[in-house]
């Protein structure tokens, strides 16, 4: 094959590829318009961003300006004011020297620049494109300074735009690089926000200290951590340079490391330095531990070239081994003599939670650990309910009758110690049905409504089947029978075969358990004709019962006699005793609702009839709180006259069972002490809840702080 030919390449493609260069991303166009800010002596500087730069990069500064008669070259390739021959190099002192950066602007993105000198009545604004000027400067309003704005960056760019655009946000980055800007530029304003807020993310204002600007940059947590370092050398056969700067202590904690290095008043890397800092580092601090350092280099300027990279990101230092090993050498000394002293952040543990303290709410009191910014959470963010306060429940706004303080503290403190001590038991039977229905329950659970019942804040009972919780900021109504059936259903299937047991006082027969739970569903308990077919379904239910008695014994707790009498029935939740008035439903459910034939089925449907008996259901007896008092009355046939309101209210109360009407109270009143001390602190350690309980009504989001937060924020 004849071998290609050698051609120039148009001017066009050479000034796009250099631009490629140059300008990588948002971030670098934007420390090039930094640098040539500081060049023009600004002493405020503004960045505004839009889709992290992509769309739009807006740099105001009070600066010099540009002089009219330079903005028609202003962005040509190599037109700069910083040097005029190769020779000016060994001395240059400012940022920019190339005159590269602006006409690599306008080779990827539509530059536009406003600016006005010093005794200008008005200033002048022009549009550039592939580094040409589109027409004459038009007369228009400026401040003092220079504006620079960059649209559709890399428009012309497909591949770079679009990995721009699916990778990690660059507004994060330049925030970075400003923050830097800050700290080493103190007599500087430095701003930066992003298009359309009112905020500035990064506001410093010009100081005369470091350890200030530090302090409005990073917050005050970091700047409490760090020390003052200084080295200086000035044997011309060694080296010469002045080294000043700020180094974290022992007592500054953070897992990044954050080096800023300026040389020469440049902000470069140099990794050999990082290394050398982080080895001193990492042999004092705790290993997940990153130092925070910040060194200003000064240097002659023969001793450094600034042209070996396109950004200028890199410089080459004279003698560079020997100035890291005496910087390095002079950074651990500084350690070695400040380690007297650290500090630990001490977390206390309010031993009597019942007693109402005053908390204070001066954030200033828990200051967040060192080495990391403090940072505001926004009230729409904020979780406002303590699990330890009582205030935070509805019982708080309640009148409730005192009980005993010692009884119910001592019985408080038995029911979390159970539940503290017994986690979920690992050991289940051998039995492979047991173990499969295990897997159904850890492989189909939804994992966000996992993270609401272990991390919820029980409030109160809603009504009789729904309680209130929060969670983070939301608030749900969740349906407490299903979710005490599903509890019930899975520590069954957990316990298998590890039951201890409630012993009944006097046994109880099958056939009368039965016959009470079919009377319970005849819509006509008078009729006679099918007491037969009942007494029928009685023994028939019976014989079944005493036939698997031994089955439900051993892996069920559940103790049935010879004669056919309930004598045992299993412990599922320590501390919890099911509502006795229920166990005819329940003997009646295993003998009508269970497979006995496939294993699974069978070991499934008990669980579920052992589930819905334990289930936290509402009493019998009626709710005598609002109207349902009227039930309580002596005489029902003369409810009509609860209605009548010009009854005394002595004579109403004269009408009331006062026995019945207590022990309802007191159903009620345990039902609700169980489910706040039994039910959710048992739910937070084992409940799994099933996929079907985010949309079957078990859970029910009714408020949201965010969206609450927006409909305020309006008003």
């Amino acid at each position: 094959m004849e071998p290609p030919s050698i051609h120039r390449l148009d001017e066009a493609v050479v000034n796009r590829i250099a631009a490629g260069e140059v300008i990588q991303r948002p971030l670098s166009a934007v420390k090039e318009l930094l640098e040539n800010s500081l060049d023009a002596g600004s002493t405020s500087i503004s960045v505004t961003l839009k889709d992290g730069g992509l769309k739009l990069i807006q740099v105001s500064d009070d600066g010099h300006g540009i002089r009219y008669e330079d903005l028609p070259i202003l962005c040509e390739r190599h037109t700069t004011s910083k040097l005029s021959k190769f020779e000016d190099l060994q001395s240059i002192k400012s940022m920019g020297f190339r005159g590269e950066a602006l006409a690599s602007m306008t080779y990827v993105g539509h530059v536009t620049v406003t600016t006005i000198t010093e005794g200008q009545l008005h200033g002048y604004r022009a549009t550039y494109r592939d580094g040409m000027m589109e027409h004459e400067p038009k007369p228009c309003a400026a401040v003092k300074g220079t504006q620079i704005m960059i649209e559709n960056l890399f428009y012309n760019m497909t591949a770079r735009r679009k990995t721009l655009q699916n990778s990690a946000d660059d507004y994060p980055k330049i925030v970075d690089l400003i923050c830097r800007f800050a700290i080493h530029h103190k007599s500087v304003s430095f701003s930066c926000r992003k298009h359309g807020a009112t905020r500035a993310d990064v506001h410093s204002v010009a100081t005369s200290s470091r350890l200030d600007a530090v302090r409005s940059v990073y917050g005050l947590s970091v700047s409490q951590q760090l020390m003052i370092v200084e080295a200086s050398d000035d044997d011309p056969l060694s080296s010469i340079f002045k080294m000043e700067g700020l180094i974290s202590n022992f007592n500054y904690i953070a897992k990044k490391a954050t080096v800023v290095l300026f040389i020469n008043d440049r902000l470069v890397d140099c990794g050999a330095l990082k290394r050398a800092i982080e080895i001193v580092y990492a042999a004092t601090l705790p290993k997940a531990s990153k130092p925070f350092i910040y060194l200003s280099i000064k240097l002659p300027p023969e001793h450094i070239d600034v042209n070996v990279h396109p950004t200028k990101r890199e410089v080459s230092l004279l003698n560079q081994e020997v100035i890291i090993e005496k910087i390095q050498s002079i950074i651990e000394s500084k350690l070695r003599n400040s380690n007297e002293s650290r500090t630990f952040q001490e977390q206390r543990m309010d031993p009597t939670p019942c007693v109402s303290m005053p908390v204070s709410k001066d954030p200033l009191s828990h200051p967040s650990p060192s080495g990391s910014k403090s940072q505001k959470v926004p009230v729409q963010k904020m979780v406002r309910t303590d699990s330890q306060d009582p205030a935070g429940r509805l019982h708080a706004y309640m009148q409730i009758k005192p009980c005993s303080n010692d009884k119910g503290s001592s019985l408080l403190t038995s029911v979390r110690s159970s539940i503290r001590q017994r986690r979920n038991p690992r050991e289940t039977a051998d039995l492979g049905s047991i173990q499969e229905l295990t897997r159904e329950i850890d492989s189909s659970f939804h994992s966000e409504l996992q993270d609401v019942v272990g991390h919820c804040t029980y409030i109160g009972m809603a009504d009789d089947v729904f309680a209130l919780l929060q969670h983070n900021t939301h608030l749900y109504l969740v349906n407490v029978v299903n979710l005490s059936k599903e509890l019930i259903y899975q520590q069954v299937l957990r316990r298998f075969a590890h039951f201890t047991a409630i012993q009944l006082s006097d046994p109880a027969p099958l056939p009368e358990l039965i016959m009470l739970a079919l009377k319970e569903e005849d819509l006509d308990p008078e009729g006679n004709e099918d007491a037969e077919l009942k007494e029928k379904i009685a023994e028939m239910n019976t014989e079944l019962l005493k036939q698997k008695a031994e089955l439900l014994e051993e892996y069920f707790g559940i103790h049935i006699d010879s004669s056919g009498n309930l004598s045992r029935l299993p412990i599922v939740l320590d501390q919890y005793t099911p509502d006795m008035d229920r166990v005819p439903e329940f003997i009646l459910c295993l003998g009508n609702d269970v497979d006995w034939e496939d294993e699974i089925i069978c070991f499934r449907t008990i669980a579920a009839a052992i589930g819905n008996f334990y289930a936290f259901h509402p009493p019998l007896l009626p709710n005598p709180s609002g109207n349902g008092l009227k039930f309580y009355k002596r005489d029902p046939s003369d409810s009509h006259e609860m209605r009548d309101t010009s009854k005394s209210s002595d004579s109403v109360k004269e009408d009331i069972d006062d026995e019945l009407l207590l022990e309802a109270e007191n159903a009620w009143a345990q039902r609700e002490w169980s489910i706040q001390h039994v039910l959710f602190p048992s739910m937070r350690l084992f409940l799994k809840p099933p996929t079907s309980m985010a949309t079957n009504g078990t859970f029910v989001k009714v408020a949201s702080l965010e969206k609450l937060y927006k409909i305020f924020e309006r008003c």
